[in-house]
């Protein structure tokens, strides 16, 4: 059991922006660890970007974005963004830069965009401005719209990663109607991958016919974590099941991961799902959950601040309110180990940062972004 320890200290933060809040201390397995806290008062936070100049891009599910200055202080929600709103589960979701971003200042956002009551998962691209006037977003683009928009307010997927080609991955949940996974005429239950600039990459896998140009995977439930692996170059994404069965996925192209004909979950009702747990022709998950923990923002440990965790894997926890971290034995998980549960705090992202830290954003109307560091 991983016990937490209260210590009440500041953290030089503005005093406007975060006074002094209480830490926590970890004991695990790359020693003893605290959590300070970067910044509060966010509003169902649910990602982050770092900027080159040590700020933080960070999205409000409700429908804003924000910078989070070095010393904690928080911007006011930036003009330009797409039109959105807490749509329960979606609004305003995933952030990245442009890999480009130092050249061209370009930002990626994914949103629920909501029209004539009804939503589906959108992708734009916009260019981040701080400069003659408060921060703003300019030339804002929607490059990207999931077909078949409904008035369900689940799985909306949305998780970004760039890959090595400078191809953007996107991943899309089924909306709440399992049944449009298995449709390659449907990109809900899906894997995308475009050009930055929303384009189809010519080598995608039905770019000839047999299903939307734009997909990559299919099967997919609710797709909330995406990172390439680094010693691969290569997407890992993990997903929501039902009543059990989260899982971690390679998704490779024109592949199927099964949702929901194969699953090792159930329906919340304890009903089986589909056929079992395996098919001729659908893929394994690398690793699953049951019972769920709610899996969601993923991220690779590259950093050099707890050697023991490098390249390991950690996923945030909705439901299971904890960071699981996985080792690896090449693509297949070694041992799991259980972070941060006395918390209590829904994870809703995970990410490293460029200082080698990793960081979490907690899921609240008060929510938090905090950052791992040893505990001295």
């Amino acid at each position: 059991m991983i016990k937490a320890t209260a210590v009440f200290l500041g953290f030089g933060l503005a005093a406007a922006a975060v006074p002094a809040l209480a830490e926590q201390a970890f004991d695990t397995s790359a020693g003893r660890v605290r959590l300070e806290t970067v910044a509060a008062g966010l509003d169902h936070p649910w990602s982050l970007a770092f900027l080159p100049d040590g700020a933080m891009l960070v999205t409000e599910r409700p429908g804003t974005v924000r910078i989070v200055g070095p010393d904690g202080s928080l911007s006011a929600p930036l003009p330009g963004a797409p039109a959105t709103q807490d749509w329960g589960q979606g609004g305003m979701l995933d952030i990245v830069l442009d890999p480009n971003f130092a050249a061209n200042g370009m930002i990626y956002l994914s949103f629920a965009e909501i029209e004539g009551g009804k939503a589906g998962t959108a992708v734009a691209r916009a260019r981040l401005v701080r400069e003659g006037g408060p921060p703003r977003l300019e030339d804002t683009q929607v490059i990207f719209r999931m077909t078949g928009k409904t008035g369900s307010t689940r799985h909306f997927g949305s998780r970004f990663v760039f890959a090595p080609d400078g191809m953007l991955f996107v991943t899309l949940g089924d909306r709440g109607d399992m049944e449009r996974a298995q449709d390659t005429a449907d990109h809900a239950g899906s894997v995308i991958r475009i050009a930055p600039d929303g384009t189809v990459p010519a080598d995608n896998p039905f770019v000839d016919g047999g299903g939307l140009p734009e997909i990559w995977s299919i099967g997919h439930r609710n797709l909330q974590g995406a990172a390439i692996n680094p010693a691969t170059g290569v997407l890992w994404t993990v997903e929501h099941g039902a009543r059990g069965g989260d899982e971690i996925n390679i998704p490779r192209a024109g592949r199927n991961y099964g949702w929901p004909v194969i699953s090792y979950g159930r329906h919340y009702s304890g009903g089986k799902i589909g056929i079992g747990t395996a098919k001729e022709g659908m893929e394994q998950p690398v690793h699953y959950w049951d019972p769920s923990i709610a899996p969601s923002g993923m991220a690779f440990y590259t950093g050099d601040r707890f050697p023991a965790w490098t390249g390991d894997v950690f996923v945030g926890a909705l439901r299971g309110a904890h960071v699981a971290r996985l080792a690896l034995d090449g693509d297949s998980v070694a041992a799991e180990e259980t972070l941060f549960d006395e918390l209590g705090e829904r994870i809703r992202d995970i990410r490293q940062g460029p200082d080698g830290y990793l960081y979490l954003v907690t899921d609240s109307g008060d929510g938090r972004i905090l950052r791992v560091v040893p505990a001295e």
